[in-house]
């Protein structure tokens, strides 16, 4: 994964829990905008979450955040 994605869905991460709280499941469309404005980033996110991980579609925040700085 690029580290401008890694940088992304930490930020992300980061904010949504500080609104939401910790609890907070979300899904890898959470990173992007409605406008698919970069097709490319989203495939990498998805194939990240989908075929490397087999995460189910939501996602507790918090797991992703840890798994990104792991660095899985």
């Amino acid at each position: 994964m690029r580290d401008t994605l890694r940088q992304k869905i930490i930020a992300v991460c980061d904010k949504k829990i500080l609104a939401k709280g910790e609890t907070l499941g979300l899904s890898f469309y959470a990173f992007f905008a409605n406008k698919n404005d970069d097709p490319e980033l989203l495939m990498e996110a998805a194939s990240w979450w989908i075929q490397t991980h087999r995460l189910d579609h939501f996602e507790k925040a918090q797991k992703i955040k840890k798994m990104v700085i792991a660095g899985l």
